[in-house]
């Protein structure tokens, strides 16, 4: 799901990186108000478990990656504002050591994986756990429900931003100048891939943290 330099013109990267500065303040200030002291390890725990799976990632045709990402679990265990940070530095650490993910492209990336993607999944998890006990199955299942419609959300908005670049830009000929794929091919990629391969295991992923820490650290939730 890492968009890569040159697949993004200036103007959708200038927009996306103005959308995250104050998505960005306004998520240091909640977490710097609400995050307790005890939390914080955590924080940089999640920040780290997130960089971790996204490195195992796999190709997508048309440019892109396909991965987990684990930003559902962060939501879910610190608050969706908080996942917010640890993903952001997960994916700027991997733009800027790693060329995993652009760095014109960083903005459209946290929007898409840092923001959409935790907010999408844990409102999605409040709504379908409906605050069981914390040694419910229920917790577990809304846990997975969770992270496959986060990832799917956030993959979709990808598909979105990689068709709508021949449309944007382009040569007077109708060329395109730096993705070539439309919105049906882009989203149909994108989104395909995610519900049927990548969406799972997001959800796999995010289900067995879950029931683990149930059983292991019931505190945490």
């Amino acid at each position: 799901m890492h968009i890569p330099d040159g697949y993004l013109g200036p103007t959708t990267c200038g927009l996306f990186y103005a959308v995250m500065l104050p998505i960005w303040t306004i998520a240091s200030r909640i977490v710097k108000k609400t995050l307790k002291a005890k939390q914080v390890p955590m924080l940089a725990i999640g920040a780290a478990f997130s960089f971790v799976v996204m490195m195992f990632n796999i190709p997508i045709p048309g440019g892109s990656t396909g991965h987990a990402v684990g930003g559902v679990l962060v939501a879910i265990l610190l608050g969706p504002w908080a996942a917010c940070i640890a993903i952001t530095v997960a994916l700027v650490v991997q733009a800027l050591l790693f060329g995993d993910g652009g760095i014109t492209a960083i903005g459209a990336n946290c929007f898409n994986m840092a923001f959409v993607l935790p907010f999408a999944g844990y409102y999605a998890y409040k709504a379908i756990s409906h605050n069981p006990r914390v040694d419910s199955n229920r917790k577990m299942i809304a846990a997975g429900a969770a992270g496959y419609i986060g990832i799917n959300a956030a993959a979709f908005l990808a598909g979105v931003e990689f068709g709508m670049q021949p449309l944007l830009h382009h040569t007077a000929n109708g060329q395109a100048l730096y993705c070539p794929y439309g919105l049906k091919i882009a989203i149909s990629t994108m989104a395909g891939e995610h519900l049927l391969i990548f969406g799972w295991v997001e959800a796999i992923v995010t289900a067995l943290v879950v029931k683990y820490l149930q059983k292991q650290s019931p505190e945490l939730f």
